[in-house]
């Protein structure tokens, strides 16, 4: 409903209400009040009745030379047929009359339809603000979060550890802020940017803060929004966002999760031509089409699953630039650190490079949780400073868990943990290539841990050769071979590791074309993580008799590595012992506690 014709329509209604009240008042004025019917024969016997209005029911009338006391108009019930005789033997004038006058009866018929519009009205705007109903009316209408430019406070200072992201992106804050100036030799900005990359690299920062830095308007919306019980809400929703854009320009539209609205059409089993995803999928390719970016609206989009959408969506004149917001490398990992202990009090002797260098794969949110979690350990200690080793043991809670003290083992468990934990220690300080141990602990932690050895890598790595991860397989076997070396028999406690032994093996194999028989050849594709999500597809693209190859090769490959990690440990037995020793005593062993690493291990291994 239009805002005037509403405003117009309360008028209406204030001044009907106006009016009862002055009625109200005006016969309040005229002092009618009721009088006995015996007393008004009375007053008729007496000669004092005059200008009398005489209803089916009703006598209204005037007192001639009221005293004190007496009123002045007069009201009573008419109970005699044969009234008129009486007024006729007394000689009073009277006239006739309606117990209901026009005012009474419009009032019985306009109230009621007042009240009803009033109500009606109070509904319907309750609907349309999304007070009843969640916003029946509006359903249509799009949910985007509106900031304007003095409530986005980001900035590219902000954002840290993405400095190839933010130089691609910086072209899109020059166009905003000098459109004219940046397109004075025909160059057209992309009509569409898509940030891509792992959850929690900073894709939606990195949009508030080029909104921040340009000083626009910033419309934000998630994809799942667009998507309703109502068939055909969607596409509704996409052409109103685009045209709350066109009002509001130069702004910049920023479509969060893209892939929960641009999943590729006809990708499902359940997927058809009438499916409402697809008409919303329909319509955002339709408005891209008419999308002109010299008007001032840019687009931007973030997804960390690229791979399942639309082909439509990433051809030239869309979403023609991907941006990928990667996880930071050790130099990218301080700079993100650097933003964050901002907000804490830190000790001038943390080392923010030891902390980056802990934490290889740690996206700005895993950061920001371990800066975090720093702090909140430094204040249950009654700390006054978050110190380097609350960044140590925050980084543990991270990886391995909480603690469970009070999980209890009983002897003979003790030393199966022990012996099994040195078994992975004691093989990466052999081996070269292998990420220094920094701790060795039998203290349970996290869901079903029972101890844990972490290890500090001094890089990061991208490539790894044969030997480097047969020397990781070896780590992980490392703590089956201590157990049947010591104990004669194997325990549960290595399932874990046997996965992952199984998936490098078979990477290497199947993947890597790093086994002898089978050639150079990829026998599976990725069926790991993309982007840290699931990817789909994969299958297998071999018969059965290369799928027998296929599993000798693995398990020839994982006993071989297994032989030769008894032997490791078979030579450095007596070392183990004392190790263990001290461990079920200590519980924790630390790297100052650990022997030195061997510089030539190659005849260990032979």
């Amino acid at each position: 409903m239009d805002k005037k014709t509403t405003f117009n329509l309360w008028y209406l209604i204030a001044a009907v209400l106006g009016w009862l009240v002055l009625q109200g008042i005006f016969e309040q004025a005229q002092q009618t009040e009721p009088l006995a019917y015996s007393e008004f024969q009375d007053y008729l016997r007496d000669g004092r009745i005059d200008d009398l209005v005489i209803t089916e029911s009703r006598i209204v009338g005037q007192i001639k030379d009221a005293g004190e006391g007496e009123p002045t108009r007069f009201v009573t019930t008419r109970l005699e047929p044969s009234f008129a005789d009486e007024l006729e033997q007394y000689g009073v004038q009277y006239r006739g009359g309606t117990d209901q006058n026009w005012f009474s009866t419009l009032l019985s018929w306009v109230l009621p339809a007042l009240i009803f519009v009033g109500i009606w009205m109070f509904l319907i705007r309750r609907m349309s603000m999304g007070g009843l109903g969640g916003g029946l009316m509006s359903v249509g209408k799009s949910r985007a979060k509106i900031y304007v430019e003095k409530d986005t406070k980001t900035t590219m200072d902000d954002v840290a550890g993405v400095d190839e992201a933010k130089v691609e992106i910086q072209e899109v804050i020059d166009f905003l802020k000098d459109p004219e100036g940046y397109s004075k030799l025909g160059a057209r900005l992309p009509r569409g940017v898509l940030l891509v990359g792992p959850p929690g690299t900073g894709k939606t920062l990195l949009a508030r803060a080029v909104a921040g830095e340009a000083g626009v308007t910033f419309l934000s919306i998630s994809g799942s929004e667009f998507v309703e019980m109502f068939v055909g809400v969607g596409a509704a929703r996409v052409r109103d966002l685009f045209d709350q854009a066109k009002n509001l320009a130069p702004c910049i539209i920023f479509i969060d999760e893209l892939d929960a609205l641009g999943r590729a059409r006809g990708a499902g089993p359940m997927a058809g031509g009438h499916d409402k995803k697809e008409q919303t999928l329909n319509q955002l390719l339709v408005e891209l089409d008419g999308f002109d970016p010299s008007a001032g609206t840019i687009l931007l989009a973030a997804t960390n699953r690229p791979e399942i959408l639309d082909p439509a969506l990433l051809r030239p004149g869309r979403f023609d630039r991907q941006i990928l917001v990667d996880r930071p490398d050790k130099h990218g990992r301080k700079k993100i650190l650097e933003v964050h202990v901002k907000k804490i009090t830190l000790d001038p002797a943390a080392k923010l490079e030891e902390v980056a260098a802990l934490t290889p794969g740690f996206t700005g949110a895993d950061l920001a949780n371990l800066v975090n979690e720093a702090a909140l350990l430094a204040t249950r200690r009654k700390g006054e400073m978050v110190r380097m080793d609350d960044f140590s043991r925050a980084f543990e809670r991270i990886v391995a868990g909480l603690e469970k003290r009070n999980r209890l083992l009983n002897p003979r468990e003790r030393r199966t943990v022990a012996y099994h934990e040195l078994g992975h220690a004691l093989i990466a300080l052999s081996l070269p290539g292998v990420d220094p141990v920094h701790k060795v602990s039998i203290i349970p932690r996290g869901i079903g841990a029972l101890g844990y050895t972490l290890q500090r890598p001094t890089e990061d790595r991208f490539l790894m050769t044969v030997e480097e991860l047969e020397n990781k397989m070896a780590v992980l076997l490392g703590g089956r071979a201590a157990e049947e070396l010591v104990f004669g028999e194997i325990s549960t406690g290595a399932s874990d590791d046997l996965q992952k032994v199984t998936d490098i093996a078979r990477s290497m194999v199947t993947r890597y074309g790093m086994d002898e028989k089978l050639g150079q050849a990829a026998y599976e594709t990725e069926r790991g993580h993309f982007l840290g999500q699931p990817a789909e597809g994969g299958g297998r693209r071999f018969s059965q008799d290369t799928a027998r190859e296929i599993d000798i090769a693995v398990r020839d490959r994982i006993q071989e590595v297994y032989e030769r990690t008894l032997a490791i440990l078979r030579e450095r037995r007596d070392e183990m012992d004392g190790l263990a020793k001290q461990l079920l005593e200590q519980e924790v062993l630390t790297e100052n506690d650990l022997p030195k690493p061997i510089a030539e291990p190659a005849a260990v291994i032979a």
